[in-house]
């Protein structure tokens, strides 16, 4: 009994080290090579650190990546274990799609242990190299950055792209640059003959809605190309919290190809390039005016279709004179002279702070690169009317989309300024009180009666304040005005308990206003959002 347990112990033992004997044979003798090339591959690859993931949600607070590292099989060469350099490069060539001259360059470096070929190898490039067996030509998996959708929100993702001083690729623009060092996480390193493994980067999640931001990009892109126009951005924010719920421009670009795109095409407009705003300021001015107690909604004054000061004449944009007309009436009607005259009433000192006061010529704080501030200059440095005069109505000054959405939802949410955010582990602050709440309301009324008088952005069953704004392109080479134009339109919905400010602007489109091109554009993507949300009607159907 025992000599049989005893026998059976023994072959247990002895299949255990023939099997073990076995696997020694397969790593080091029949896989030797194999093994070798692997061992030298994860040497070369031993200080790149896993990245983190960026990932847009969902209104049910669900992630989706909107940037992750997947792996994709890299073919990379052993020069050192490769006898005729020439002959392999004249087979691998077509398979590579690399010279066969760069090729027998690579491998003819007798003491290289290791040459990257290709990386992101297609299927068939992989079959083949599997299917040729060469000895000193192997596969590896390897991670990359990928970018699931693409081209959405590209300006804000930004992208990787290896630099000189690091052999992995590095967040550039965007929040892969904003965020590198938390997305990057630590490299490994050698110690002696010990590897310290590499740490993973750690993942952010964004205040994007994927599906608003989604059909943010289809509404845009739909109207740029409708109206011929050469560019154009969207943003939508909840005005309550500050937090960004879309944000997109256009021409964007595919990071997860980005050398096929212009390198202009990188920057985010949206925080990253100003402009003059046009009529959507007059409700800045307007709303400045009422907290000031300087005009009310009824407040009328005489419009004669024109004013000169300081030897320049401001006209209205119909070119018409419109008599004797009210605060409301300049917003509805948008006349250049109305704003101006509200400017008059409110002082040129007190219109500039108040401009201050909502963010105008100052960084807004959000966490991305590069953000400017805008520009004030011509009414902090000159007194002149005229300047003070165009501010009203938004030319002479310089302003960012973002900076004009968070005003628009400053008077949203009843006079508070909020500071934009993006991140979803951030809080939402407040950074001052702007106007009155009384004051909010009363501008808001203002937007709301526009809208109705003009139909175009009004949704059935629903309150809408908005307002369009046509600015005239400066032209920097002969100095005045270029003869095209940027449209825009900033509103938000349900006008008295809004659930989103919406800011969509198109640059020289080949249609004259706004209010045939941004106007039902907003309106569509405004009615996408509130089925959305399923927002409750402010009004019911009428029996």
């Amino acid at each position: 009994m025992k000599r049989s347990r005893l026998l059976i112990i023994t072959f247990s033992f002895t299949v255990l080290y023939l099997a073990l004997v076995g696997n020694i044979y397969q790593l080091q003798i029949k896989n030797g090579d194999q093994y070798a090339a692997r061992v030298a591959a994860q040497k070369a690859g031993l200080s790149t650190p896993k990245r983190g993931n960026i990932y847009f949600t969902d209104r049910n607070g669900n992630s989706i990546a909107a940037a992750m590292t997947k792996e994709y099989p890299t073919i990379f060469a052993v020069p050192k274990d490769i006898s005729d350099p020439r002959q392999y490069a004249s087979v691998l060539s077509s398979v590579l799609s690399i010279e066969p001259e760069k090729l027998e360059k690579y491998f003819s470096k007798p003491d290289d242990e290791y040459e990257l070929l290709v990386r992101k190898a297609s299927a068939s490039q992989v079959e083949q190299v599997r299917n040729l067996k060469l000895k000193g030509v192997y596969l590896e998996e390897e991670n990359y950055r990928y970018y699931p959708m693409a081209g959405l929100a590209s300006h804000l993702l930004g992208f990787v792209a290896p630099t000189i001083d690091r052999n992995y690729p590095t967040g550039r623009y965007g929040l892969e640059l904003n965020f590198e060092d938390l997305l990057s996480g630590a490299p490994g390193r050698m110690e002696g003959n010990r590897a310290i493994q590499p740490i993973p980067g750690e993942s952010i999640k964004l205040t994007i809605d994927a599906n608003i931001q989604t059909r943010a990009e289809e509404v845009l892109q739909n109207t740029i190309q409708k109206f011929h126009a050469e560019s154009g951005m969207v943003i939508v924010q909840d005005p309550q919290t500050g937090k960004i719920l879309a944000m997109g421009s256009y021409p964007n670009f595919d990071p997860n190809n980005y050398s096929e795109s212009d390198i202009k095409d990188y920057l985010n407009p949206v925080v990253q390039a100003v402009y003059e705003p046009g009529s959507v300021m007059k409700v800045v001015t307007m709303a400045s005016g009422l907290d000031a107690k300087k005009l009310t909604p009824e407040t009328t004054y005489f419009d004669s279709g024109s004013l000169t000061l300081d030897g320049k004449t401001i006209k209205n944009w119909d070119l018409k004179a419109h008599g004797k007309i009210t605060m409301t009436e300049v917003i509805e009607q948008s006349i250049n002279t109305g704003a101006a005259y509200a400017e008059k009433l409110i002082g040129p000192d007190l219109f500039y702070n108040y401009l201050v006061k909502f963010g105008f010529g100052q960084k807004t704080g959000i966490t991305l690169p590069g953000e400017l501030g805008g520009n004030l200059e011509n009414l902090k440095k000159s007194f002149r009317e005229i300047n003070f005069a165009t501010a009203a109505f938004g030319q002479g000054v310089s302003v960012t989309p973002l900076q004009m959405i968070n005003a628009f939802s400053t008077i949203a949410n009843g006079g508070n300024l909020m500071r934009p955010y993006i991140l979803q582990s951030e809080e939402p602050m407040v950074v001052r009180k702007v106007i009155s709440e009384e004051a909010a309301r009363q501008v808001t009324g203002m937007m709301v009666s526009a809208v109705k008088k003009a139909q175009i952005a009004q949704i059935p069953k629903f309150d809408i304040a908005g307002k369009t704004g046509t600015a005239q392109i400066p032209d920097f080479k002969r100095g005045g005005y270029s003869d095209q134009f940027i449209h825009n339109y900033i509103g938000f919905a349900p006008a008295y308990e809004p659930k989103f400010t919406v800011f969509i602007r198109i640059d020289k489109p080949d249609a004259p206003l706004a209010g045939a091109t941004v106007v039902p554009a907003f309106r569509e993507l405004s009615e996408f959002i509130l089925n959305y949300y399923n927002v409750t009607p402010d009004h019911l159907d009428k029996k």
